[in-house]
């Protein structure tokens, strides 16, 4: 790869040229993407213009913006020669927090030093899971550095989705022999008593969130199997009392639907070898009028304590479509 700066012409003078050359012109057709949706959004997301001049592609804007464009799109070259794809996701990560091109590549060796050079990536069955914002990177490393760790944010922020994808590279690696997965049973709006079928009918609606994430980063016969042998555990948080909790990675999701009692006794599950993930977002409560959250309780009580790490998001962390970030910041604006 070259990259070169070139002057602007002197009809544009607030203009800066950028180009970089790319050798491979198959790989240069996959970071394009499919009718140059790729570079598309770069230029939406930098403000630039991005022309193809054979093997070159030359970023035209403000010299800051060209600059950075340059540098996602020499990132993501780099990321195809490693055998990698490139994706919707893998753009928007780029741009939210470029990396330099040179780093340790961590598909080898274990799963707990993969952090050297700069790298988080999480492997699983099924896929490479790569955070997409400072917030969730810090987030991941904090999983893996903590044996109790909160994530808290508004939703679509990927709190429960890195939590899962953590849970199940630590138990393919070994570091856990269970994974089990924990919601509050708490109705939203709608009644459970009036959903058909048998208890585990009426529950597993609530679990739903948690088996699309399991099934994203296993196998599908794979995942029945480990739920039929007990390995992998859905439940409600009901279910949790007076039970130990060994050799397990353990996540509650919705914790924020947790009153302060229930909490106190999910948190006092811990057993050895044992690593909890709490996650929640302050804003979507169902609970009763007048009950506490058990997450604000915890946040509170357990805020000062080293060994717990608190991990915070905002809606600039939002990963699913553009709107809901604009949807959460109108909601708070009008709090």
């Amino acid at each position: 790869m070259v990259t070169s700066m070139t002057p602007p012409p002197a009809t544009t003078d607030a203009l800066h040229e950028a180009a970089i050359e790319f050798p491979d012109n198959r790989l240069l057709i996959d970071l394009c993407g499919e009718f140059d949706r790729n570079l598309a959004e770069i230029e939406k997301n930098l403000g630039v213009q991005i022309l193809r001049r054979g093997n070159q592609l030359v970023a035209l804007g403000e010299e800051t913006a060209a600059r950075e464009a340059i540098t996602v799109m020499q990132a993501l070259y780099t990321r195809l020669e490693a055998g990698k794809t490139v994706e919707h996701g893998d753009v928007d990560r780029e741009l939210r927090m470029p990396t330099p091109v040179q780093g340790t590549d961590s598909r080898d060796g274990n799963q707990l030093e993969m952090f050297r050079g700069g790298k988080v990536e999480i492997k699983t069955r099924k896929k490479l899971v790569e955070p997409r914002t400072q917030a969730q990177k810090s987030y991941v490393k904090s999983l893996f550095a903590n044996e109790l760790a909160f994530g808290i944010g508004p939703a679509g922020t990927g709190k429960t989705y890195l939590a899962v994808a953590v849970a199940v590279s630590m138990f393919i690696e070994g570091h856990v022999d269970r994974i089990i997965l924990s919601r509050p049973a708490v109705e939203a709006g709608e009644k459970l008593g009036y959903l058909p079928g048998d208890m585990r009918d009426k529950i597993d609606p609530y679990m739903q969130p948690l088996y699309d994430a399991l099934n994203d980063f296993l196998p599908g016969k794979q995942l029945a199997k480990l739920i039929e042998e007990n390995r992998i555990e859905i439940a409600p948080l009901a279910f949790m009392r007076g039970r130990t909790l060994a050799n397990a990675f353990v996540v509650l999701d919705e914790a924020q639907n947790a009153t302060s009692m229930q909490m106190k006794m999910f948190l006092t599950r811990l057993g050895e070898g044992s690593r909890m993930v709490i996650t929640g977002d302050r804003s979507q409560v169902d609970l009763p009028r007048g009950v506490t959250s058990g997450l604000q309780d915890a946040e509170r009580l357990l805020k000062s304590l080293p060994e717990i790490s608190f991990n915070y998001f905002t809606s600039k962390d939002v990963v699913r479509h553009p709107l809901v970030a604009a949807i959460i910041e109108a909601y708070d604006a009008d709090v």
